[in-house]
């Protein structure tokens, strides 16, 4: 047999080499293409592939046990379910409004099964914070332990920008409301868009009349996967420790603060000029829709938080006395250290934590409010006794959590009855004796015993708040034992 020159045997062996390459590279991105368009297809059209009517979509109960805490997160499977769309969420409010919105929005996705973006912090309202989620939440944490309920990403796929209307419709959902209108009146929007983005999340999901399974999913999500990232963590945890090496203490929430005295109108132990400076404060923010404001009748109502001079009567007639320990879980208190002299008269053992901690660790949350609320979250949920003096979000998601680790003593101020004891205390008409049985009377049963969660039918703003009763996820345990409260601490 003739043999092929060397150079023409070696052309052909190049040729066929380059012809199997070329093959190759076609079969991989024609099944490359397949499946990108299948993925695509069930992600934003599912029709297409199941043809199921709305209603369809939503399949399978929520899964998952509140207190399976021996959850590997490492070997939790993803729920295998086909996702209607993006639910992309843009929180309003501070840290804990926040954080109830976030349990909410996780609970939304699922019902609906979309897939969630991780979501954003509010950067534009008073506190002018620009945290990001992962700045305040361990977001790898939030993500994994929930893969078994809801898919989350961090990001929007860059296909879908803003400016593609088109595909994304923004909106604010109703206020408090019930699954019917999220399947009802949200989930057929998917039909349309691929994405929903929710500009406002504060309170959208109803106390009551939510299905069991979706309630222990907000649970879920409040009690185990919003965990603090761990630089937030690990100084909460040095903050409990140097307060309970020096004995048994009490949070208190001081809401006296210059944001919720501006929002509320209430002016109570403010000058004349404090008074127009909170005044034009609220002038200032267009979205605060209330500007005038009787603060005195607001007082009356006991829709006001108690002064620092009101709360150190309140603190004595409940009977603490100046050897107890008070740590300030609060901002800056509206009038500075002059409006805390007499607290601090009366109650020397006061401490905030940018007295506990040194310089350097206070460094890392300067202008930060969400995360310097965090650490007061930390720190509160592990106080001996809890008080706030404004029932405000921070005060009630702490409610919900010290009642879930046991019900801890947490006093739930009746302000409306208190300033009527103040005020005849002051005015001489009640004694003080008269006035410390009255206010000790007034909070027998609002010390965070176990309680029913009171309902209101079409008043959920007057009714007791999910987060800080959430009844369907406590623990069943002696009411006796959980409402036990430190000797050490407490008074007669």
């Amino acid at each position: 047999m003739e043999k092929l020159p060397p150079f023409q045997g070696q052309v052909m062996q190049k040729t066929r080499l380059h012809f199997w390459f070329i093959r190759i590279c076609f079969v991989i991105l024609i099944w490359a293409c397949l499946a990108n368009i299948v993925v695509v297809v069930k992600l934003w059209h599912p029709r297409l592939l199941s043809g199921f009517s709305v209603l369809a979509k939503i399949t399978g109960p929520v899964e998952g046990s509140l207190n399976d805490s021996s959850r590997d997160h490492h070997i939790i499977r993803p729920r295998n379910y086909t996702s209607n769309g993006f639910l992309k969420v843009s929180c309003n409010g501070g840290l804990n409004q926040m954080r109830s919105a976030i349990c909410d929005m996780v609970a939304i996705a699922r019902l609906l099964n979309l897939t969630l973006v991780v979501p954003e912090l509010d950067k534009k309202t008073f506190w002018a914070d620009h945290s990001n989620f992962e700045d305040v939440f361990d977001v790898n944490h939030f993500i994994n332990s929930l893969r078994d309920e809801v898919r989350i990403i961090k990001k929007l796929p860059k296909r879908f920008s803003l400016e593609d209307s088109h595909q994304i419709h923004e909106m604010p959902p109703v206020s408090w409301s019930n699954e019917n209108y999220y399947l009802q009146k949200i989930l057929p929007l998917f039909d349309k868009y691929i994405v929903i983005h929710f500009n406002r999340t504060d309170s959208r999901l109803a106390n009551n009349g939510i299905t069991l399974d979706l309630q222990r999913l907000r649970c879920r999500v409040n009690f185990q996967a919003l965990k603090f990232r761990p630089k937030i963590e690990a100084l909460g945890l040095k903050l409990i420790s140097i307060l309970q090496h020096r004995g048994p203490y009490l949070a208190l929430h001081l809401r006296y603060e210059m944001d919720m005295l501006a929002f509320s109108g209430c002016t109570e132990g403010c000058s004349e000029h404090e008074a127009e400076e909170l005044k034009q404060l609220r002038y200032a923010f267009p979205w605060w829709r209330e500007k005038e404001i009787n603060s005195m009748e607001k007082r009356s109502l006991g829709l006001c938080p108690l002064t620092p001079e009101e709360t150190s009567l309140i603190l004595l007639a409940l009977g603490f006395d100046k050897t107890t320990q008070i740590y300030i879980a609060s901002g800056e208190t509206y009038g500075g250290e002059r409006r805390l002299a007499l607290l601090r008269s009366r109650f020397p053992h006061i401490v905030k934590k940018e007295m506990l901690l040194d310089s350097e660790d206070m460094r890392q949350f300067r202008n930060h409010s969400f995360q310097m609320a965090a650490l007061d979250f930390i720190v509160s949920v592990a106080s001996d006794v809890f008080i706030p003096t404004y029932d405000g979000n921070m005060a009630r998601v702490v409610e919900g959590y010290r009642r879930y680790h046991g019900h801890k003593p947490t006093f739930r101020l009746d302000r409306r009855k208190l300033v009527q004891l103040l005020d005849s205390y002051k005015n001489g008409t009640l004694s003080w004796d008269e006035f410390s049985s009255l206010v000790k009377i007034a909070h027998e049963r609002r010390k965070g015993q176990p309680s029913v969660r009171h309902a209101i039918t079409n008043k959920p703003k007057e009714e007791d708040y999910f987060y800080a009763n959430p009844q369907e996820c406590l623990p069943q345990e002696d009411a006796s034992e959980r409402s036990k409260q430190p000797k050490k601490l407490m008074m007669n």
